[in-house]
């Protein structure tokens, strides 16, 4: 599902004052453990690329934007670069809203996240129900983790997580077709004050909405 796919980007970065205590040089497993533990909302933005070139041979332009989540199921991801989107979620209901179409599409949330990456993000703390995980060694100046989803039938063969300081930095996430998508974050803030009216969302005036 292509905007499951948008959204899934789902984990966070950090500047060092927002880096968990004691682990600066800790396996990505712990690290990760102790992140998705203690972490119940957070909002940053995020830059997204397709590594290498697309079938045309081109380099596929990056997107950018912000999200902000609430534990589990809620969230706001915007994509504000190179068009706007949004995808956004009150726990129940997911919202996709294309602004050049003026159009909302909505679907049950139900088990959507399930093992898809967003589940990472915005799902409940049992990871280990959906994905197999596993250390995947040190690079780029980060320590990181394979997660492979348990469920046969989602669009994605695995999910690379790095990790420095106690949060997540990239993902790198790997389609059934072989594509790998990277997502980077800055500006992360962990357990941010949320309102209570934060994930209500409200159709634009005008713009059509679909329901499936």
């Amino acid at each position: 599902m292509q905007s499951m796919t948008k959204f899934t980007f789902a984990a966070l970065v950090a500047a060092s004052a927002f880096a968990l205590p004691g682990l600066a040089s800790a396996a990505a497993l712990d690290q990760f453990k102790s992140f998705v533990a203690s972490t119940q909302s957070a909002k940053g933005e995020f830059t997204q690329q397709q590594l290498g070139k697309s079938k045309s041979g081109k380099a596929t332009p990056a997107s950018s934007g912000s999200f902000v989540f609430a534990r589990p199921g809620k969230f706001i991801w915007t994509y504000q670069k190179p068009y706007e989107q949004v995808l956004q979620a009150d726990g129940e209901t997911l919202y996709i809203y294309d602004k050049d179409l003026n159009q909302v599409t909505t679907r049950k949330l139900g088990n959507a996240l399930g093992s898809s990456p967003a589940a990472i993000l915005f799902g409940s703390n049992k990871l280990e129900e959906n994905f197999t995980l596993s250390e995947a060694g040190a690079r780029d100046g980060m320590e990181w983790l394979n997660a492979v989803p348990k469920a046969k039938d989602t669009s994605f063969e695995q999910i690379s997580i790095g990790l420095k300081g106690g949060v997540p930095m990239a993902m790198e996430l790997k389609d059934t077709f072989g594509q790998t998508s990277r997502l980077t974050f800055t500006n992360f803030q962990r357990n941010p004050q949320l309102g209570a009216q934060q994930f209500k969302f409200t159709a634009p005036q005008g713009a059509d909405v679909v329901n499936q």
